[in-house]
């Protein structure tokens, strides 16, 4: 690893530390009754990048997260299939499978990743879209994930696939380092705006 490599690796970790803890800060502030109504389905100009008989790989969110379980169940009222990551083991690469019910958690299990996912035996698909997770953002749509890199994997072997963020205000950066493997979004949802790319 080079010396500039290491010096990017030291500060999207000095940067992930910071927004998680403001992220974590911010959801922690809001009141419960109201979080269940942030960010309930995407809004119209989103799921027009949606089109209809899609595959949408969404998230389960761990933590403080931005929720995404309203948009599953939005999708899959309209039109929609919803599928979850899914990995066999930590080492495995990231794939997704297929989320029939995204009603209830109870057909789920906790993967390696600590993030709820479907049972070894269903569905593999490859979504049209990917909505993702991520810890910070730009106004220009780059992404800074949880470090391990599967999303940006798993971007690079389906560059079809549309990339959209989900995320609170709070966790918007002026900027944040990018390396040539870093891909932009399509767009970025918070609560109050649209980041189109």
């Amino acid at each position: 690893m080079t010396s500039q490599a290491i010096e990017i690796s030291d500060e999207k970790a000095a940067l992930r530390k910071h927004f998680r803890q403001t992220r974590a800060a911010h959801v922690e502030a809001l009141p419960q009754n109201l979080r269940a109504l942030i960010l309930n389905r995407p809004p119209a100009p989103v799921a027009g990048l949606i089109p209809e008989g899609a595959t949408v790989g969404l998230y389960h969110p761990v933590g403080s997260e931005a929720p995404a379980l309203g948009w599953a169940r939005w999708l899959s009222e309209n039109g929609r299939r919803v599928a979850l990551p899914f990995f066999a083991a930590r080492a495995a690469a990231m794939e997704f499978r297929i989320w029939d019910n995204p009603w209830d958690d109870g057909n789920l299990a906790p993967g390696p990743w600590r993030a709820p996912q479907p049972a070894a035996d269903t569905e593999i698909t490859v979504p049209d879209v990917v909505v993702v997770p991520l810890v910070a953002f730009t106004a220009d749509g780059h992404r800074l994930g949880q470090g391990g890199g599967h999303y940006d994997r798993w971007l690079a072997a389906h560059p079809h696939a549309i990339a959209i963020g989900l995320a609170w205000d709070c966790q918007l950066a002026e900027e944040l380092p990018v390396e040539p493997h870093d891909r932009p979004l399509a767009a970025v949802v918070t609560p109050t705006r649209i980041y189109n790319v």
